[in-house]
């Protein structure tokens, strides 16, 4: 690539900014008809985009948009992909900012240098390369953002599907639903943990009538939350101990070791409430509201 094609190039950006611009927009605005697109800041972005490419073009390397020289491009590009991606563009839709480019700039490149076939190549060549390495910039960079967004959102997810539950004073119930592996072990241990500091609890249950298998991985990271619980002075009880389950756990040859298992939340809880020195009884029929519903001291 020569001095000379970069500055043809960075030349032609210069004289015809305006047209180039104006010409660009009509392009983009048509390309994203389906999309709500604030037509201030789209101006904005395009009419930045073309001072700082001018810049960088006469200056850089234009086959390699790493440098020094382009790093304010790609700041810019970073930006509006990032955004792009949050509001729910493709990566085509967001390529086709800096591809779109290409139509306008390529026909006033052939105007102003209409008189040498074999000056407009080379410049043309040059730019193509420019452009299109830019625009595949701006395609990692939305794919990466939309990345970071997914993780995010199944993050907020594993917290939102994890929920802590207080039962009574001082019991709190965890109810798993789904697959239990590493990451989401970790979410599950930090909720309750946290959970048992904010309430004093001394007795947690943890339900897995929710978990679709249980093998050897999954007990481990339920023995796991078990042995965090006690150092924290909670005791653990498991419920939503299957048939099935239990002939898996036995299997493979899992040891709960001195955890207590029950098979339904309803029990375990019935047995959190003994240690906790409390019992159910029934109301009396007939009894007035004064008169009726748990009895006060260690009846519930």
């Amino acid at each position: 690539m020569t001095r000379t094609e970069q500055a043809d190039i960075a030349g032609v950006l210069g004289r015809y900014e305006a047209d180039i611009l104006a010409e660009w927009l009509r392009i983009q605005q048509s390309a994203l008809r389906t999309h709500r697109v604030d037509e201030t800041e789209l101006r904005g972005q395009a009419r930045e985009f073309l001072s700082l490419l001018r810049t960088a073009a006469g200056t850089g390397n234009v086959e390699d948009i790493s440098t020094r020289e382009w790093e304010d491009v790609r700041r810019l590009l970073e930006d509006i992909s990032r955004a792009r991606a949050r509001q729910g563009f493709t990566p085509s839709q967001t390529a086709m900012f800096v591809f779109s480019l290409k139509e306008p700039f390529f026909r006033h490149l052939r105007h102003e240098y209409r008189a040498d076939v074999e000056r407009v190549g080379a410049a043309t060549w040059a730019a193509t390369v420019m452009l299109d390495r830019l625009g595949l910039f701006t395609t990692e960079v939305h794919q990466n953002g939309r990345e970071e967004v997914i993780a995010r959102q199944q993050q907020e997810m594993l917290e939102l599907s994890t929920p802590v539950v207080a039962l009574w004073e001082g019991i709190l119930a965890l109810p798993l639903i789904g697959t239990l592996d590493s990451a989401r072990t970790q979410v599950v241990m930090e909720s309750l943990l946290q959970r048992i500091v904010d309430t004093g609890a001394s007795i947690a249950i943890i339900d897995i009538t929710g978990v679709p298998t249980v093998d050897t991985l999954v007990a481990q990271h339920l023995l796991k939350t078990v042995a965090a619980a006690r150092l924290m002075g909670a005791d653990c009880i498991i419920s939503g101990i299957r048939p099935q389950i239990a002939q898996t756990i036995v299997h493979l040859g899992v040891e709960l070791q001195d955890v207590l298992t029950k098979a339904t939340l309803a029990d375990a809880f019935a047995v959190a409430l003994r240690r906790s020195g409390l019992s159910v009884q029934k109301a009396e029929k007939g009894r007035g509201p004064a008169g009726s519903g748990a009895a006060r001291g260690d009846q519930v």
